[in-house]
């Protein structure tokens, strides 16, 4: 329990799961504007991670002077991490102490949506003590915004993940050979298609494209070796596949203990990262197609790291600086336990009880919505088996001597690469 005290003079801001392009920018434009409303701002180091072992001197006082020009630069100034202090009743009990004897009244977290159940624990626990803001960042865009508001931190990311495969492209077209490039995007594939649109990269497979249903194996090896063949009968033996790291968690069973050394985070969920499935997927396409007598040069790339840390793109920075005055703004007027949003331009708060799902206790989830014409004309763009490449005789026949195959076998054999099945 916190002791009563009057702490409404000390702002704490935190930083927690991974980077996001834009962090720098909450962190300025919270520090100036709630040191001119007269508090003094401190940054907590590293997320959760010393607090929740009790640890208080790993905090540092931010002025203005410090933070003014930070907003256009990458990485977070105060660090971060994935610590879960929910995951004991300790690392709560230290969390809350920690806060209390450091004179924290209002606290802004910078975060995903393990960041923001955190949070909203920590505002419950202290009873009313903390006053809580969370400012939603992942470069995922998973968090639950409507309207596909994005997340900050993302469009910087399918910025410069664009600008990488389009070079790709361009390096796979020289030199003819195809690349699989697997990037970051737990669960959801709002990266992965983002990057694929607007690069015009020839392939792009997501998660959500299979609904409810986990996928085996060899079906995402059977849609990219049938997208390599329609290329090659175009006479194009070049491509760039892009692969939603999410891919990983719809696979079923017996497809996830192929992969070797799967590795966990602190809070029980497979770390994607360390999972080789580009690699993987290299491997089974390259075998697959060999068996057909087609010979095709793959090389597995993953973007990502080189991503979450950059500098910030105007939209963010601008972006970033006003959530970091929106949430000040919330607090000092007397709000809390919210996830701030910009709507129109408006700050919006977001009570947690909307956003995080009373059952699993954790952050409902934004996924892309393959039912609407964003995602019809991202696939509309892509080359890959379609129903209609198998109702058109000369088509048919075409990609099945690509093949080396008879009408009948190819489409008996690449049938399951498209979302309807084939009669």
């Amino acid at each position: 329990m916190m002791k009563k005290r009057d702490n409404k003079y000390v702002l704490a801001i935190l930083a927690g799961g991974g980077p996001a392009p834009g962090i720098n920018g909450v962190i300025s434009a919270a520090t100036i504007e709630a040191i001119n409303r007269g508090l003094n701002v401190i940054g907590i180091l590293d997320g959760f991670k010393w607090i929740a072992k009790g640890d208080k001197k790993h905090s540092r006082k931010l002025t203005i002077k410090d933070t003014s020009r930070i907003h256009l630069t990458g990485g977070s100034v105060i660090g971060l991490s994935r610590e879960n202090p929910t995951t004991s009743l300790e690392g709560m009990e230290n969390t809350l102490r920690v806060l209390d004897e450091l004179g924290v009244g209002f606290l802004i977290t910078i975060g995903g949506e393990g960041t923001m159940f955190i949070s909203s624990r920590v505002e419950k626990e202290s009873q009313g003590k903390i006053k809580v803001a969370h400012v939603p960042k992942t470069i995922d865009n998973n968090m639950p915004l409507p309207g596909y508001i994005p997340t900050f931190g993302f469009e910087t990311a399918r910025h410069i993940g664009t600008n990488i495969v389009q070079n790709l492209m361009e390096d796979a077209r020289t030199i003819g050979r195809w690349f699989l490039v697997v990037t970051m995007g737990r669960q959801t594939g709002h990266l992965a298609i983002g990057i694929g649109k607007a690069s015009g990269a020839t392939l792009t497979i997501i998660p959500e494209e299979f609904g409810e249903e986990k996928v085996s194996l060899s079906k995402i090896v059977t849609i990219i070796e049938g997208a390599i063949i329609k290329r090659l009968s175009m006479g194009r033996e070049d491509g760039v596949a892009i692969l939603a790291e999410g891919l990983t968690e719809k696979l079923d069973e017996n497809d996830l203990k192929k992969l070797k050394d799967l590795e966990r985070d602190e809070v029980g969920r497979i770390r994607l990262s360390e999972v080789d499935l580009g690699k993987v997927l290299k491997q089974e396409t390259k075998r697959c197609l060999s068996e057909k007598g087609i010979g095709i040069r793959i090389v597995d790339i993953r973007i990502g790291y080189e991503l979450r840390s950059a500098p910030p793109i105007p939209f963010d920075a601008k972006y970033a600086r006003d959530l970091g005055y929106s949430a000040v703004k919330f607090l000092l007027g007397g709000g809390t336990g919210a996830m701030i949003t910009l709507q129109t331009g408006k700050m919006v708060p977001i009570n947690f009880r909307e956003v995080i799902d009373p059952v699993t206790g954790r952050s409902k989830i934004r996924y892309v919505d393959v039912n609407t014409e964003s995602y019809e004309v991202a696939e509309k763009y892509m080359i890959r088996l379609k129903e209609e490449d198998f109702r058109d005789k000369k088509e048919l026949e075409k990609l099945a001597k690509t093949a080396k195959m008879s009408p009948k076998e190819f489409t008996s054999y690449f049938s399951r690469a498209v979302k309807s099945r084939i009669n």
